[in-house]
């Protein structure tokens, strides 16, 4: 059985596991119990009232956050060479087609966080469909991650755009941020996810969408949040 260390006890102590906090309350004591050397993510987690089984109770969506993750995304741009030029200018980090798709075949090594292209070259993504999936790297029309205009899509994740999908167990995982962020610019990323994820409720689900709603640091304790 893992032992608990002296600091996440002192940290637990900090929080009233029968209250639920408000958004506000609970970033102070995210921040108040983030003992870490490192600029800790904050993180949301979210579970749903929801059917994992079922196709058309799966809940995904993206959204641009305001103040951005903190973290600096390396971008994939798979396109053909005459949108090579704009996706260089966009700040694609990495780019290339049907040799770079080889070698991620090959190699099923991808050295990125996220990908796009455009619709022509779907088609010849497929060969490397199944390692792009599994890593959740496939883009995605309903991320924003497939279309014509590659320095949209590519300036829009230099800006903070980011996406979610619901696990096998209904839950939703996210970071809005660092702890190094500003209470109110965690606030704005907070309210905005919250509000993308209301928007991405499926057609038909009865009862409660969200069932509870808890932020954390890495390596914090879990602080339930009023939805």
């Amino acid at each position: 059985m893992a032992k608990t260390s002296k600091r996440l006890k002192e940290a637990r102590a900090k929080i009233d596991n029968t209250k639920t906090y408000t958004a506000e309350e609970a970033i102070a004591l995210v921040k108040e119990t983030s003992k870490v050397k490192f600029d800790a993510s904050v993180e949301v987690h979210s579970r749903l009232g929801i059917d994992p089984k079922k196709g058309e109770q799966i809940v995904r969506g993206s959204m641009v956050l305001p103040h951005g993750t903190g973290k600096v995304l390396k971008i994939a741009a798979f396109v053909s060479d005459d949108k090579v030029k704009e996706a260089k200018d966009a700040g694609a980090d990495v780019i290339g087609d049907e040799e770079l798709i080889a070698k991620i075949k090959k190699t099923g090594k991808t050295d990125f966080d996220i990908a796009i292209t455009t619709p022509d070259m779907m088609k010849k993504l497929a060969v490397i469909a199944r390692v792009l999936g599994q890593k959740g790297l496939m883009p995605n029309p309903k991320t924003g991650t497939i279309g014509p205009d590659v320095k949209k899509m590519v300036g829009e994740l230099k800006k903070g755009k980011i996406s979610y999908k619901n696990d096998t167990s209904s839950n939703i995982h996210l970071s809005i941020g660092k702890i190094s962020f500003e209470d109110k610019q965690l606030l704005e990323n907070f309210e905005t996810f919250i509000d993308s994820l209301k928007k991405a409720k499926p057609q038909g689900i009865k009862g409660t969408f969200i069932k509870s709603l808890y932020m954390t640091s890495s390596m914090g304790p879990s602080i339930k949040v009023a939805i």
